[in-house]
């Protein structure tokens, strides 16, 4: 009895780890779309960003960010477990578009670590930007590596804060957590 207990126990514990996530297809329809949203024309031609792999980097992270933060925000255990798969969808493309641009096996985990300290300094910056004119500072540190936040192209700052108030809702995280994002 107490060996059919164990192997109870350890098949639980397997099953736990090796099953997907319960929002793991939702997330990654709500990254598609942020990264769809990330790379229209608007953030490289009327914002300036550089269209660089780092400027497309930065404008993902961005929009991670204005997801990630409404999540957070509403608080829900599954409003949380939503933004760490979300987050692991995330990586998860990194990781494959290293791949893709032929990086190998030796060079992706330092690579990783670097974009993963970068991702998380932007949204660790973004998130302790209180007031428009520390977000203005924040946007221009990280989207334009630049200390001057005066310069940001016009409307730029107001899509964030647009952006940041519309995915906070109930609605916004209801729809995040069903698939659904809108920008």
């Amino acid at each position: 009895m107490k060996s059919s207990r164990k192997t109870w126990s350890v098949l639980s514990a397997l099953k736990r780890i090796f099953a997907s996530s319960l929002y793991q297809r939702e997330a990654h329809q709500v990254y598609v779309s942020l990264v769809e949203q990330a790379r229209q024309p608007i953030f490289y031609e009327q914002y300036h960003v550089p269209d660089t792999l780092d400027g497309r980097f930065d404008v993902i992270v961005l929009h991670l960010f204005l997801a990630t933060q409404g999540l957070r925000a509403q608080g829900s255990p599954e409003a949380l477990e939503f933004a760490r798969e979300l987050s692991e969808v995330f990586f998860s493309d990194m990781d494959r578009s290293l791949r893709e641009m032929g990086v190998g096996d030796t060079g992706i985990s330092k690579r990783i670590r670097k974009m993963a300290q970068a991702c998380y300094g932007r949204l660790q910056a973004y998130s302790e930007a209180r007031g428009e004119a520390a977000l203005a500072a924040a946007l221009a540190r990280n989207l334009y590596r630049s200390e001057e936040a005066i310069n940001l192209p016009a409307g730029l700052l107001a899509y964030v804060q647009q952006h940041s108030a519309a995915l906070q809702s109930d609605a916004a995280v209801q729809a995040m957590i069903e698939g659904k994002i809108a920008f």
